[in-house]
């Protein structure tokens, strides 16, 4: 708008009759400037709408995914206190039980994996947003800085230039105020957007410290033998390969005893690392004890496994004073998570019982 009052002063003549030619060629290009920036303010603001739309809806979402939660949770608890206090249980009792329980297990797993996703999809939307909110301040600085110089060399020698030029300047007073209360509207929303970013962190806090073991980020044992269950769910509905880890760290007494127990720690958070850094996101890592590990690989068979955990175990023994042991195995028909783990568990002990006598260098060589 401010721009078709430009025009229309432009093309009056000057006072004597001249046409204003002299500066036709800056401001065409300051109103093609003008114009560009105009157009991508536009689509700045209805990507804006869009993504603030889209978390609005996504945190809709996960409060209703929290309240199913806690529902679930509930229902859990009575299904617990119900079958422990009955007797003369039928096999189909039982089974409906035990089907149940499952059923809400993979809810659980499912709300979990879908926070994980929020969160990392709110974050991304932050960072486009707080992009959005540099470029359109860029752009509000180069529009003040284009207006700015209109109200000194534009002198009006008519009457009709005059009207031209009133109206250029409330056209342009008005855009400011626009720009202005864009502004604010975009300091208020990058309010909301941290408040927003620190609720999520103390939820991810709470999420950790309720289901992540706090010294190695792996999953704790319960709420990752409900993740292995998950995933060995999806294999048997894709190509039905998945492959249990069982992994255990030699020789971690020798560290702690030697060097104290925060080495010990380190040791098992580069453990941790380790495999974290060469296994895929989804794959679920347990702290099972201690010393010990399970992960789960979908979609891989053996040879892949053992190919990732030499890699690991090179990783591992570079930078620490420790090994690791490994026992896997393949999941059958029929194998629930804890029979897979079990079988895991005794070939990592053959596998133990070949490193016994490995040479190490001593803790703290």
């Amino acid at each position: 708008m401010v721009e078709d009052a430009q025009r229309l002063f432009d093309a009056a003549p000057l006072g004597d009759g001249r046409p204003r030619s002299a500066d036709d060629g800056a401001r065409s290009s300051l109103d093609a400037d003008q114009s560009a920036a105009d157009a991508d303010q536009t689509a700045s603001d209805t990507d804006q709408t869009a993504s603030d739309t889209d978390q609005t809806a996504s945190g809709t979402d996960q409060a209703i995914a929290d309240r199913d939660q806690v529902a679930s949770d509930r229902d859990q608890e009575t299904a617990d206190r119900d079958h422990s206090t009955r007797t003369g249980l039928t096999v189909e009792d039982e089974t409906a039980y035990q089907t149940a329980n499952q059923e809400r297990d993979a809810g659980s797993i499912g709300r979990l994996v879908n926070r994980v996703t929020r969160g990392r999809v709110a974050h991304e939307r932050d960072t486009t947003s707080i992009q959005r909110d540099r470029t359109a301040s860029t752009r509000d600085r180069a529009s003040d800085t284009r207006e700015a110089p209109r109200a000194g060399p534009l002198v009006a020698t008519t009457d009709a230039e005059a009207s031209l030029m009133q109206q250029l300047d409330e056209l342009a007073a008005r855009a400011a105020a626009e720009r202005a209360r864009a502004a604010a509207d975009r300091e208020r929303a990058a309010r909301d957007r941290a408040e927003s970013a620190r609720e999520r962190a103390r939820l991810e806090a709470e999420l950790r410290s309720a289901h992540l073991d706090e010294l190695t980020g792996a999953y704790r044992r319960e709420m990752g033998q409900l993740a292995l269950s998950h995933e060995i769910d999806r294999a048997r509905r894709s190509d039905g390969r998945f492959v249990v880890a069982f992994v255990d760290v030699d020789r971690l007494k020798d560290v702690n005893d030697h060097d104290g127990h925060a080495a010990g720690d380190r040791v098992l958070q580069a453990v941790a690392r380790a495999i974290r850094t060469r296994l895929r996101s989804f794959d679920p890592i347990i702290r099972y004890g201690g010393d010990e590990f399970v992960c789960g690989l979908g979609g891989t068979d053996v040879a892949e496994a053992e190919r990732r955990f030499e890699s690991i175990e090179v990783a591992i023994e570079t930078e620490t004073s420790v090994g690791i042991s490994v026992g896997l195995a393949v999941l059958a028909d029929g194998d629930t998570a804890e029979q897979l783990t079990e079988r895991a568990d005794a070939a990592m002990l053959e596998v133990k019982a070949v490193h016994h006598s490995r040479e190490y260098p001593a803790p703290g060589a």
